[in-house]
């Protein structure tokens, strides 16, 4: 296996809007490693050497269980595909599409790769906001033939990210905080920030710790992190109106016509 055959072979799926299968035997990641590689290796044949952010995925143990996976998954975002509230976008334009119910932040400053806490994470954080991940199932129904190392390689469903306006957000109970995903009014799910490892800011520390930012040089001063899922993707049928919105921090649209 190398890492540019196996991400070739995942952008050329991707610019088809193929599913994404098993990759061939000999060109697919085997391990959290070279999955890690590939996903490196794709980000510059996507001109994303230098990432907009970084998203977390199957962070929140029911998403664990909903995707049966049993570790947080990072992959990286292009900057121009981090879009502001209020966005229309075309639904058509996306494969398989979904939402998630998140927060995120913006850094103003850089973390090296490295051992951080929770402490450190919040010292960085220039800006936070409620944040929509728009996710696609690139793999079918059954993630399990295609293995976590493909859906390292792919970042972890990705597609774009919209971001709420900047949020009064250090007098807010940040684990306590409720969000609620709503589709065209109406509720649908929702989750609190402790299930973000317990904590928003843990999940930026993890970030920082994590094999995926050390392999892209840390973390980097404008970056937008999304900092996970408090549900499970909303897979949708239809267009539609999305809604994330969290109790003190605000709200977040994006209208999928």
């Amino acid at each position: 296996m190398t890492a540019q055959d196996a991400a070739r072979s995942l952008f050329e799926a991707r610019s088809a809007r193929r599913p994404i299968g098993p990759l061939a035997l000999g060109i697919a990641p085997c391990n959290v490693a070279e999955g890690i590689a590939t996903q490196l290796a794709l980000a510059e044949l996507m001109d994303a050497q230098s990432p907009g952010g970084f998203k977390i995925g199957a962070i929140a143990k029911r998403m664990q269980e909903n995707l049966g996976i049993h570790a947080p998954i990072a992959g990286f975002m292009r900057a121009h595909e981090i879009y502001s509230s209020g966005i229309s976008l075309a639904f058509a334009s996306f494969q398989a599409v979904g939402v998630e119910c998140e927060i995120a932040v913006r850094l103003g400053h850089d973390i090296p790769p490295g051992p951080c806490d929770a402490a450190r994470a919040t010292a960085a954080v220039a800006e936070l906001f409620p944040a929509i991940e728009i996710v696609e199932n690139r793999y079918g129904p059954d993630l399990s033939v295609v293995g976590v190392p493909t859906l390292i390689a792919d970042q972890m469903f990705h597609a774009a990210a919209v971001i709420g306006p900047a949020a009064l957000w250090q007098s807010v109970d940040l684990a306590a905080t409720r969000g609620e995903i709503l589709i065209d009014g109406s509720l649908i799910d929702y989750g609190f920030g402790a299930d973000l490892l317990g904590h928003p800011m843990q999940a930026l520390a993890w970030m920082a710790e994590s094999s995926e930012a050390r392999a892209f040089g840390g973390l980097r001063r404008g970056q937008v992190i999304m900092l996970g899922s408090v549900t499970p993707p909303i897979w949708l049928h239809a267009p539609c109106h999305v809604v994330v919105r969290f109790a003190g921090l605000g709200d977040v649209t994006v209208n999928l016509a």
